[in-house]
Protein backbone atom coordinates (compact mmCIF):
# COMPACT_ATOMS: atom_id res chain seq x y z
CA UNK A 1 0.00 0.00 0.00
CA UNK A 2 1.39 3.45 -0.90
CA UNK A 3 2.26 5.75 1.97
CA UNK A 4 1.25 9.41 2.32
CA UNK A 5 4.24 12.04 2.28
CA UNK A 6 2.92 13.45 5.28
CA UNK A 7 4.02 12.13 8.36
CA UNK A 8 2.82 12.45 12.00
CA UNK A 9 4.84 14.40 14.77
CA UNK A 10 7.06 11.00 15.63
CA UNK A 11 7.37 10.87 12.00
CA UNK A 12 4.78 7.83 11.04
CA UNK A 13 3.54 8.06 7.80
CA UNK A 14 -0.19 8.85 7.32
CA UNK A 15 -1.91 5.73 4.98
CA UNK A 16 -5.00 8.11 4.04
CA UNK A 17 -6.60 4.48 2.93
CA UNK A 18 -7.21 3.62 6.54
CA UNK A 19 -8.65 7.30 7.62
CA UNK A 20 -12.15 5.81 6.44
CA UNK A 21 -12.09 2.55 9.09
CA UNK A 22 -13.27 2.16 12.18
CA UNK A 23 -10.24 0.81 14.24
CA UNK A 24 -11.12 0.88 17.75
CA UNK A 25 -15.24 -0.16 17.99
CA UNK A 26 -16.09 -2.71 20.30
CA UNK A 27 -17.22 -5.96 20.15
CA UNK A 28 -19.31 -8.80 21.57
CA UNK A 29 -16.81 -11.18 22.65
CA UNK A 30 -13.35 -9.27 21.50
CA UNK A 31 -10.96 -7.45 23.83
CA UNK A 32 -12.94 -4.04 23.76
CA UNK A 33 -15.96 -4.81 25.22
CA UNK A 34 -18.82 -2.02 26.68
CA UNK A 35 -20.09 -4.23 29.28
CA UNK A 36 -18.08 -4.45 32.94
CA UNK A 37 -18.80 -5.65 36.22
CA UNK A 38 -19.15 -2.79 38.78
CA UNK A 39 -16.56 -2.18 41.35
CA UNK A 40 -18.70 0.58 43.35
CA UNK A 41 -21.22 -1.46 44.87
CA UNK A 42 -18.42 -4.01 46.90
CA UNK A 43 -15.85 -1.08 47.69
CA UNK A 44 -13.95 -1.47 50.89
CA UNK A 45 -10.73 0.09 51.97
CA UNK A 46 -8.98 -2.89 50.75
CA UNK A 47 -10.52 -3.11 47.88
CA UNK A 48 -9.96 0.28 47.03
CA UNK A 49 -6.37 0.16 48.05
CA UNK A 50 -5.90 -2.57 45.50
CA UNK A 51 -7.53 -1.14 42.74
CA UNK A 52 -5.45 2.24 43.13
CA UNK A 53 -2.26 0.25 43.27
CA UNK A 54 -3.45 -1.70 40.40
CA UNK A 55 -3.38 1.74 38.41
CA UNK A 56 -0.12 2.83 39.81
CA UNK A 57 1.20 -0.56 37.89
CA UNK A 58 -0.58 0.40 34.54
CA UNK A 59 -3.73 -1.85 35.06
CA UNK A 60 -6.28 0.81 34.74
CA UNK A 61 -9.39 -1.50 34.11
CA UNK A 62 -10.70 -1.45 37.46
CA UNK A 63 -10.09 2.45 38.27
CA UNK A 64 -11.90 3.54 34.94
CA UNK A 65 -14.83 1.68 36.11
CA UNK A 66 -14.91 2.84 39.76
CA UNK A 67 -14.42 6.40 38.16
CA UNK A 68 -17.46 5.82 35.71
CA UNK A 69 -19.76 4.35 38.73
CA UNK A 70 -18.59 7.59 40.88
CA UNK A 71 -20.30 10.08 38.97
CA UNK A 72 -23.49 7.57 38.32
CA UNK A 73 -23.44 6.80 42.07
CA UNK A 74 -22.92 10.00 44.31
CA UNK A 75 -25.17 12.99 43.55
CA UNK A 76 -22.42 15.71 44.76
CA UNK A 77 -19.69 14.58 42.77
CA UNK A 78 -21.30 14.25 40.02
CA UNK A 79 -23.16 18.11 40.05
CA UNK A 80 -19.24 19.69 40.79
CA UNK A 81 -17.39 17.72 38.29
CA UNK A 82 -20.35 18.21 35.80
CA UNK A 83 -19.65 22.20 36.58
CA UNK A 84 -15.88 22.09 35.91
CA UNK A 85 -16.84 20.28 32.70
CA UNK A 86 -19.66 22.99 31.28
CA UNK A 87 -17.12 25.57 32.44
CA UNK A 88 -15.49 25.02 29.59
CA UNK A 89 -17.55 23.34 27.43
CA UNK A 90 -19.79 26.75 27.07
CA UNK A 91 -17.33 28.61 25.73
CA UNK A 92 -16.88 30.06 22.32
CA UNK A 93 -14.49 28.65 20.33
CA UNK A 94 -12.32 31.12 18.70
CA UNK A 95 -10.16 30.21 15.62
CA UNK A 96 -6.88 32.05 15.15
CA UNK A 97 -4.99 32.64 11.63
CA UNK A 98 -1.11 32.68 12.24
CA UNK A 99 -0.84 35.79 10.22
CA UNK A 100 -2.85 38.48 7.80
CA UNK A 101 -1.59 37.24 5.05
CA UNK A 102 -4.19 35.94 2.25
CA UNK A 103 -3.45 32.15 2.91
CA UNK A 104 -3.35 31.75 6.54
CA UNK A 105 -6.48 33.49 7.18
CA UNK A 106 -8.39 30.99 3.70
CA UNK A 107 -6.94 28.20 6.12
CA UNK A 108 -8.49 29.84 9.64
CA UNK A 109 -11.88 30.25 7.54
CA UNK A 110 -11.22 26.57 6.37
CA UNK A 111 -11.18 25.71 10.46
CA UNK A 112 -13.80 27.63 11.46
CA UNK A 113 -15.94 26.15 9.24
CA UNK A 114 -14.62 22.83 11.09
CA UNK A 115 -15.76 23.87 14.04
CA UNK A 116 -19.17 25.51 13.42
CA UNK A 117 -20.00 21.56 12.63
CA UNK A 118 -22.78 20.74 14.97
CA UNK A 119 -21.16 17.35 15.95
CA UNK A 120 -18.46 19.26 17.32
CA UNK A 121 -19.69 20.93 20.51
CA UNK A 122 -20.07 16.93 21.39
CA UNK A 123 -16.55 15.87 20.87
CA UNK A 124 -15.72 18.90 23.27
CA UNK A 125 -18.26 17.36 25.89
CA UNK A 126 -16.75 13.86 25.15
CA UNK A 127 -12.75 14.93 25.63
CA UNK A 128 -13.54 16.62 28.98
CA UNK A 129 -14.37 13.35 30.34
CA UNK A 130 -10.37 13.29 30.80
CA UNK A 131 -11.01 15.54 33.70
CA UNK A 132 -12.10 12.96 35.74
CA UNK A 133 -10.66 9.77 34.23
CA UNK A 134 -6.92 11.52 33.48
CA UNK A 135 -7.31 10.68 29.58
CA UNK A 136 -10.17 10.18 27.05
CA UNK A 137 -10.14 9.84 23.52
CA UNK A 138 -12.50 10.29 20.04
CA UNK A 139 -12.06 8.88 16.91
CA UNK A 140 -12.27 10.41 13.94
CA UNK A 141 -14.28 8.60 11.46
CA UNK A 142 -13.03 10.79 8.49
CA UNK A 143 -14.99 11.14 5.20
CA UNK A 144 -14.44 12.96 1.64
CA UNK A 145 -16.66 15.47 -0.04
CA UNK A 146 -16.02 18.01 -2.65
CA UNK A 147 -12.22 16.65 -2.88
CA UNK A 148 -11.79 17.17 0.44
CA UNK A 149 -11.52 15.75 4.05
CA UNK A 150 -13.87 16.06 6.84
CA UNK A 151 -14.61 14.49 9.98
CA UNK A 152 -18.40 12.89 9.77
CA UNK A 153 -18.35 12.02 13.18
CA UNK A 154 -16.74 11.88 16.33
CA UNK A 155 -16.97 8.66 18.27
CA UNK A 156 -16.09 8.51 21.61
CA UNK A 157 -14.10 5.83 22.45
CA UNK A 158 -14.47 4.07 26.24
CA UNK A 159 -10.96 4.64 27.80
CA UNK A 160 -11.25 0.89 28.85
CA UNK A 161 -9.96 -0.18 25.32
CA UNK A 162 -6.39 1.82 25.52
CA UNK A 163 -3.52 1.01 28.11
CA UNK A 164 -0.53 3.26 28.76
CA UNK A 165 3.08 1.61 27.21
CA UNK A 166 5.06 0.13 29.68
CA UNK A 167 8.63 1.48 29.51
CA UNK A 168 7.05 4.94 30.13
CA UNK A 169 3.57 5.46 31.24
CA UNK A 170 2.57 8.75 28.74
CA UNK A 171 2.04 6.69 25.26
CA UNK A 172 -1.71 5.51 24.74
CA UNK A 173 -2.14 2.20 22.87
CA UNK A 174 -4.99 0.64 21.61
CA UNK A 175 -5.28 -2.79 23.17
CA UNK A 176 -6.05 -5.29 19.77
CA UNK A 177 -6.18 -8.94 19.33
CA UNK A 178 -2.92 -8.42 17.58
CA UNK A 179 -1.50 -7.41 21.54
CA UNK A 180 -3.56 -7.76 24.19
CA UNK A 181 -0.80 -7.55 26.91
CA UNK A 182 0.74 -4.01 25.21
CA UNK A 183 -1.58 -2.59 22.65
CA UNK A 184 -0.92 -1.28 19.46
CA UNK A 185 0.37 2.05 18.60
CA UNK A 186 -2.73 4.65 17.68
CA UNK A 187 -2.81 5.41 13.59
CA UNK A 188 -1.77 9.16 13.23
CA UNK A 189 -4.35 11.60 12.12
CA UNK A 190 -7.19 8.73 13.46
CA UNK A 191 -7.61 10.09 17.13
CA UNK A 192 -8.14 13.07 18.94
CA UNK A 193 -6.25 12.37 22.74
CA UNK A 194 -7.00 14.63 25.43
CA UNK A 195 -4.61 14.73 28.68
CA UNK A 196 -5.24 17.62 30.96
CA UNK A 197 -2.44 18.38 32.93
CA UNK A 198 -4.35 18.18 36.25
CA UNK A 199 -0.73 17.36 38.16
CA UNK A 200 2.58 16.16 37.67
CA UNK A 201 3.19 12.50 36.15
CA UNK A 202 1.60 9.60 34.24
CA UNK A 203 -1.99 10.49 33.07
CA UNK A 204 -3.27 7.51 34.27
CA UNK A 205 -2.78 8.76 37.73
CA UNK A 206 -4.00 12.57 37.02
CA UNK A 207 -7.52 12.27 37.53
CA UNK A 208 -10.09 14.01 39.46
CA UNK A 209 -11.47 10.33 40.34
CA UNK A 210 -8.03 9.13 41.98
CA UNK A 211 -7.72 12.24 43.90
CA UNK A 212 -11.35 11.85 45.88
CA UNK A 213 -12.12 8.28 45.52
CA UNK A 214 -11.33 7.92 49.08
CA UNK A 215 -13.69 10.57 49.76
CA UNK A 216 -16.57 8.83 48.22
CA UNK A 217 -15.66 5.70 49.84
CA UNK A 218 -16.19 7.43 52.99
CA UNK A 219 -18.99 9.00 52.34
CA UNK A 220 -20.21 6.18 51.42
CA UNK A 221 -19.96 4.11 54.66
CA UNK A 222 -21.73 7.33 56.25
CA UNK A 223 -24.89 6.97 54.29
CA UNK A 224 -25.08 3.50 55.14
CA UNK A 225 -24.59 3.88 59.02
CA UNK A 226 -26.81 7.07 59.08
CA UNK A 227 -29.48 5.23 57.49
CA UNK A 228 -29.21 2.24 59.87
CA UNK A 229 -28.41 4.68 62.77
CA UNK A 230 -32.06 6.28 61.02
CA UNK A 231 -33.96 2.69 61.19
CA UNK A 232 -32.70 2.14 64.74
CA UNK A 233 -33.48 5.50 66.48
CA UNK A 234 -35.65 7.87 63.86
CA UNK A 235 -38.52 6.05 66.08
CA UNK A 236 -38.90 5.30 69.88
CA UNK A 237 -38.59 2.55 70.97
CA UNK A 238 -41.82 0.81 71.67
CA UNK A 239 -42.16 -1.64 75.03
CA UNK A 240 -45.06 -4.24 75.47
CA UNK A 241 -45.91 -4.69 78.81
CA UNK A 242 -48.39 -7.91 79.69
CA UNK A 243 -49.38 -9.55 83.01
CA UNK A 244 -47.19 -11.99 85.02
CA UNK A 245 -50.55 -14.82 84.26
CA UNK A 246 -51.14 -14.17 80.24
CA UNK A 247 -51.01 -16.93 78.66
CA UNK A 248 -48.48 -17.64 75.53
CA UNK A 249 -51.49 -16.68 72.95
CA UNK A 250 -51.73 -13.52 74.27
CA UNK A 251 -48.26 -12.51 74.46
CA UNK A 252 -47.78 -13.62 70.37
CA UNK A 253 -50.64 -11.02 70.17
CA UNK A 254 -48.64 -8.34 71.82
CA UNK A 255 -45.43 -9.02 70.32
CA UNK A 256 -47.65 -8.45 66.91
CA UNK A 257 -49.18 -5.72 67.41
CA UNK A 258 -45.74 -4.03 68.53
CA UNK A 259 -43.74 -5.42 65.72
CA UNK A 260 -46.47 -3.80 63.52
CA UNK A 261 -47.18 -1.06 65.05
CA UNK A 262 -43.57 0.44 63.48
CA UNK A 263 -45.51 0.55 59.52
CA UNK A 264 -49.13 0.64 60.17
CA UNK A 265 -49.57 2.64 63.59
CA UNK A 266 -52.56 0.56 64.74
CA UNK A 267 -52.69 -2.62 67.19
CA UNK A 268 -55.82 -4.50 69.11
CA UNK A 269 -54.34 -5.55 72.55
CA UNK A 270 -56.29 -7.12 75.19
CA UNK A 271 -57.43 -5.93 78.07
CA UNK A 272 -54.97 -5.36 80.70
CA UNK A 273 -51.83 -4.97 78.11
CA UNK A 274 -50.14 -1.67 77.07
CA UNK A 275 -47.66 -0.25 74.81
CA UNK A 276 -45.21 2.39 75.91
CA UNK A 277 -43.08 4.84 73.62
CA UNK A 278 -39.79 5.91 75.38
CA UNK A 279 -37.28 8.27 74.33
CA UNK A 280 -33.39 5.88 73.98
CA UNK A 281 -30.89 7.96 76.09
CA UNK A 282 -27.79 9.57 74.57
CA UNK A 283 -28.70 9.59 70.85
CA UNK A 284 -29.37 13.44 70.46
CA UNK A 285 -26.12 13.87 68.35
CA UNK A 286 -26.29 11.05 66.40
CA UNK A 287 -27.96 12.41 63.32
CA UNK A 288 -25.80 15.67 63.70
CA UNK A 289 -22.50 13.26 63.73
CA UNK A 290 -23.48 11.63 59.97
CA UNK A 291 -25.00 14.45 58.61
CA UNK A 292 -21.78 17.08 59.66
CA UNK A 293 -19.44 14.05 58.28
CA UNK A 294 -21.65 14.12 54.75
CA UNK A 295 -21.13 17.62 54.41
CA UNK A 296 -17.21 17.91 55.69
CA UNK A 297 -16.83 15.03 53.05
CA UNK A 298 -19.05 17.13 50.49
CA UNK A 299 -16.63 20.07 50.79
CA UNK A 300 -13.49 18.43 50.52
CA UNK A 301 -14.77 17.08 47.21
CA UNK A 302 -15.74 20.51 46.48
CA UNK A 303 -12.11 21.79 46.86
CA UNK A 304 -10.90 19.10 45.52
CA UNK A 305 -12.30 19.52 42.03
CA UNK A 306 -13.49 23.64 42.14
CA UNK A 307 -11.31 24.67 44.00
CA UNK A 308 -13.65 26.44 46.70
CA UNK A 309 -16.87 25.53 48.24
CA UNK A 310 -18.79 29.06 48.08
CA UNK A 311 -20.76 28.17 45.55
CA UNK A 312 -21.38 24.58 45.97
CA UNK A 313 -21.81 23.96 49.70
CA UNK A 314 -21.61 27.31 51.89
CA UNK A 315 -24.07 30.00 51.71
CA UNK A 316 -22.76 33.56 50.38
CA UNK A 317 -23.27 36.69 49.49
CA UNK A 318 -23.21 38.08 45.42
CA UNK A 319 -19.79 39.63 46.50
CA UNK A 320 -18.15 36.71 48.54
CA UNK A 321 -19.47 34.66 45.38
CA UNK A 322 -17.79 36.22 42.74
CA UNK A 323 -14.38 36.48 44.61
CA UNK A 324 -14.48 32.71 44.94
CA UNK A 325 -15.84 32.41 41.40
CA UNK A 326 -12.15 33.84 40.36
CA UNK A 327 -10.65 31.36 41.71
CA UNK A 328 -12.92 28.39 39.88
CA UNK A 329 -11.70 30.98 36.75
CA UNK A 330 -8.28 30.13 37.58
CA UNK A 331 -8.88 26.45 36.80
CA UNK A 332 -11.49 27.19 33.99
CA UNK A 333 -8.56 29.16 32.08
CA UNK A 334 -6.04 26.34 32.80
CA UNK A 335 -8.56 23.59 30.84
CA UNK A 336 -9.67 25.40 28.25
CA UNK A 337 -5.72 26.08 27.46
CA UNK A 338 -5.29 22.12 27.92
CA UNK A 339 -7.70 21.37 25.52
CA UNK A 340 -6.89 24.03 22.49
CA UNK A 341 -3.86 22.16 22.61
CA UNK A 342 -4.98 18.86 22.32
CA UNK A 343 -7.62 19.91 19.34
CA UNK A 344 -4.84 21.91 17.54
CA UNK A 345 -2.14 18.93 17.85
CA UNK A 346 -5.12 16.22 17.07
CA UNK A 347 -7.30 17.99 14.95
CA UNK A 348 -6.23 21.05 13.24
CA UNK A 349 -3.00 19.65 11.72
CA UNK A 350 -4.45 16.61 10.56
CA UNK A 351 -7.49 18.53 9.15
CA UNK A 352 -4.93 21.06 7.20
CA UNK A 353 -2.47 18.59 5.98
CA UNK A 354 -4.84 16.63 4.58
CA UNK A 355 -6.71 19.18 2.63
CA UNK A 356 -3.65 21.73 1.79
CA UNK A 357 -0.80 19.73 2.55
CA UNK A 358 2.05 20.36 5.85
CA UNK A 359 2.26 23.79 6.76
CA UNK A 360 5.40 26.15 8.22
CA UNK A 361 2.25 27.50 10.37
CA UNK A 362 -1.02 26.79 11.16
CA UNK A 363 -4.43 28.53 12.54
CA UNK A 364 -4.75 27.83 16.00
CA UNK A 365 -8.10 26.93 17.65
CA UNK A 366 -8.75 28.56 21.20
CA UNK A 367 -11.15 28.31 23.52
CA UNK A 368 -12.05 31.92 24.57
CA UNK A 369 -12.51 32.86 28.36
CA UNK A 370 -14.10 36.31 28.45
CA UNK A 371 -12.09 38.84 30.71
CA UNK A 372 -14.73 42.03 30.03
CA UNK A 373 -12.40 44.22 32.26
CA UNK A 374 -9.05 43.38 30.23
CA UNK A 375 -10.80 43.78 26.60
CA UNK A 376 -11.91 47.55 27.68
CA UNK A 377 -7.98 48.16 28.91
CA UNK A 378 -7.28 46.56 25.51
CA UNK A 379 -9.37 48.99 23.36
CA UNK A 380 -8.77 51.44 25.51
CA UNK A 381 -4.69 51.13 24.90
CA UNK A 382 -5.36 50.77 20.71
CA UNK A 383 -7.23 53.74 20.95
CA UNK A 384 -4.46 55.66 22.32
CA UNK A 385 -1.14 54.10 20.72
CA UNK A 386 -2.15 53.00 17.32
CA UNK A 387 -2.71 56.62 16.42
CA UNK A 388 1.13 57.28 17.74
CA UNK A 389 2.42 54.79 15.43
CA UNK A 390 1.74 51.22 17.38
CA UNK A 391 1.42 48.37 14.06
CA UNK A 392 -0.82 45.86 15.63
CA UNK A 393 -2.40 42.88 12.79
CA UNK A 394 -6.42 43.56 12.55
CA UNK A 395 -6.74 39.66 12.59
CA UNK A 396 -5.06 39.71 15.86
CA UNK A 397 -7.40 42.03 17.95
CA UNK A 398 -10.71 40.56 16.22
CA UNK A 399 -9.49 37.31 17.40
CA UNK A 400 -8.85 38.74 21.03
CA UNK A 401 -12.57 39.85 20.40
CA UNK A 402 -14.09 36.89 19.47
CA UNK A 403 -15.38 38.65 16.05
CA UNK A 404 -15.22 36.81 12.56
CA UNK A 405 -13.43 38.56 9.84
CA UNK A 406 -16.13 40.51 7.47
CA UNK A 407 -16.95 38.77 4.27
CA UNK A 408 -15.86 40.45 1.22
CA UNK A 409 -18.82 42.50 0.30
CA UNK A 410 -20.17 43.51 4.33
CA UNK A 411 -20.90 46.73 5.60
CA UNK A 412 -17.99 47.59 7.01
CA UNK A 413 -17.91 50.46 10.38
CA UNK A 414 -15.81 52.95 9.90
CA UNK A 415 -14.71 55.66 11.89
CA UNK A 416 -16.71 59.34 11.70
CA UNK A 417 -13.79 60.94 10.95
CA UNK A 418 -13.02 58.67 7.33
CA UNK A 419 -16.11 58.48 6.94
CA UNK A 420 -16.56 62.42 6.44
CA UNK A 421 -13.12 62.00 4.62
CA UNK A 422 -14.41 59.35 2.69
CA UNK A 423 -17.49 61.95 1.61
CA UNK A 424 -14.52 64.39 0.92
CA UNK A 425 -12.41 62.47 -1.06
CA UNK A 426 -15.76 61.86 -2.99
CA UNK A 427 -17.16 65.17 -3.48
CA UNK A 428 -13.25 66.33 -4.76
CA UNK A 429 -12.86 64.05 -7.27
CA UNK A 430 -16.81 64.79 -8.59
CA UNK A 431 -15.73 68.39 -9.01
CA UNK A 432 -12.24 67.34 -10.40
CA UNK A 433 -14.24 65.12 -13.13
CA UNK A 434 -16.75 67.89 -13.42
CA UNK A 435 -13.63 70.49 -14.24
CA UNK A 436 -12.02 68.26 -16.70
CA UNK A 437 -15.43 67.78 -18.57
CA UNK A 438 -15.72 71.57 -19.11
CA UNK A 439 -12.06 71.60 -20.26
CA UNK A 440 -12.90 69.36 -23.53
CA UNK A 441 -13.56 71.14 -26.44
CA UNK A 442 -16.24 69.63 -28.52
CA UNK A 443 -18.08 71.00 -31.22
CA UNK A 444 -21.81 69.61 -30.87
CA UNK A 445 -24.42 71.63 -29.18
CA UNK A 446 -24.90 70.50 -25.44
CA UNK A 447 -28.01 68.83 -24.69
CA UNK A 448 -30.39 71.22 -22.10
CA UNK A 449 -32.79 68.16 -21.52
CA UNK A 450 -30.61 65.78 -20.03
CA UNK A 451 -28.75 68.27 -18.00
CA UNK A 452 -31.76 69.22 -16.63
CA UNK A 453 -32.67 65.62 -16.19
CA UNK A 454 -29.17 65.19 -14.45
CA UNK A 455 -30.06 68.20 -12.29
CA UNK A 456 -33.06 66.97 -11.36
CA UNK A 457 -31.10 63.46 -9.71
CA UNK A 458 -29.07 65.62 -8.45
CA UNK A 459 -31.59 67.20 -6.40
CA UNK A 460 -32.52 64.02 -4.65
CA UNK A 461 -28.89 62.96 -3.61
CA UNK A 462 -28.62 66.00 -2.21
CA UNK A 463 -32.09 66.20 -0.36
CA UNK A 464 -30.77 64.38 2.48
CA UNK A 465 -28.28 66.61 3.08
CA UNK A 466 -30.20 69.98 2.75
CA UNK A 467 -33.56 69.06 3.84
CA UNK A 468 -32.34 68.95 7.39
CA UNK A 469 -30.83 72.42 7.06
CA UNK A 470 -33.64 73.76 5.85
CA UNK A 471 -36.09 72.59 8.25
CA UNK A 472 -34.15 74.12 11.01
CA UNK A 473 -33.51 77.26 9.39
CA UNK A 474 -38.21 76.78 9.24
CA UNK A 475 -37.42 76.75 12.55
CA UNK A 476 -35.41 79.36 13.30
CA UNK A 477 -37.35 81.67 11.40
CA UNK A 478 -40.54 80.57 13.11
CA UNK A 479 -38.87 81.58 16.68
CA UNK A 480 -38.39 84.61 15.84
CA UNK A 481 -34.16 83.74 15.64
CA UNK A 482 -31.25 85.76 13.44
CA UNK A 483 -28.58 84.26 10.88
CA UNK A 484 -26.42 83.85 14.05
CA UNK A 485 -28.77 81.70 16.03
CA UNK A 486 -29.24 79.65 13.04
CA UNK A 487 -25.60 79.03 12.39
CA UNK A 488 -25.22 78.64 16.51
CA UNK A 489 -27.51 75.26 15.93
CA UNK A 490 -25.96 74.12 13.08
CA UNK A 491 -25.05 70.91 15.08
CA UNK A 492 -28.56 69.85 15.80
CA UNK A 493 -28.59 68.53 12.43
CA UNK A 494 -25.79 66.58 12.05
CA UNK A 495 -27.32 63.14 13.32
CA UNK A 496 -30.54 64.04 10.70
CA UNK A 497 -28.27 64.02 7.70
CA UNK A 498 -27.34 61.68 5.51
CA UNK A 499 -24.75 61.18 2.97
CA UNK A 500 -25.05 57.67 1.82
CA UNK A 501 -26.66 58.25 -1.04
CA UNK A 502 -24.48 61.08 -2.31
CA UNK A 503 -21.64 58.73 -2.00
CA UNK A 504 -22.85 56.40 -3.71
CA UNK A 505 -23.57 58.51 -6.73
CA UNK A 506 -19.98 60.17 -6.70
CA UNK A 507 -18.39 57.03 -6.58
CA UNK A 508 -20.29 55.84 -9.73
CA UNK A 509 -19.93 58.82 -11.50
CA UNK A 510 -16.23 58.83 -10.98
CA UNK A 511 -16.20 55.58 -12.24
CA UNK A 512 -17.68 55.96 -14.98
CA UNK A 513 -16.07 58.87 -15.83
CA UNK A 514 -12.57 56.93 -15.52
CA UNK A 515 -14.18 54.54 -17.69
CA UNK A 516 -14.55 56.82 -20.73
CA UNK A 517 -11.22 58.58 -19.91
CA UNK A 518 -12.83 62.22 -18.20
CA UNK A 519 -11.02 61.61 -15.17
CA UNK A 520 -7.34 61.92 -14.32
CA UNK A 521 -5.34 59.78 -11.59
CA UNK A 522 -4.26 63.74 -9.78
Amino acid sequence: MAESPIVDARGRPIRKADLKKELAAPSLTGVRQVWHNGIASHLTPDRLGMILRAAENNDGHDYLTLAEEMEEREPHYASVIGTRKRAVSGLDVVVESASDDPADVRLADAVRDLVRDAVFGDLIEDLLDALGKGYSVAEIMWNTRGGQWWPREYVWRDPRFFRFDQATGRELRLIDPENVAQGVPLMPYKFIVHRPRLKAGIPLRGGLARLVAVSYMAKSYTLTDWLAFAEVFGMPLRLGRYNSNAKPEEVDILRAAVANLGSDAAAILPEGMKIEFQEIANTQGGADLFKGLAEWIDKQTSKAVLGQTMTTDDGSSQAQATVHNDVREDIQRADARHLGVSLNRDLVKPFIDLNYGVQRRYPNIRIHVPEPEDLKQLVTALKDLVPLGLKVESSVISDKLGLPDPEKDADILMPEQQAVTTVESARNQSLKTAQNRESVVTESEPDFAEIAEAEDDWQVQLAPLVDPIERLARRVADEGGNEEDFLARLGEVLDEMDETELVRRLASSTFKARGLGDAGDD
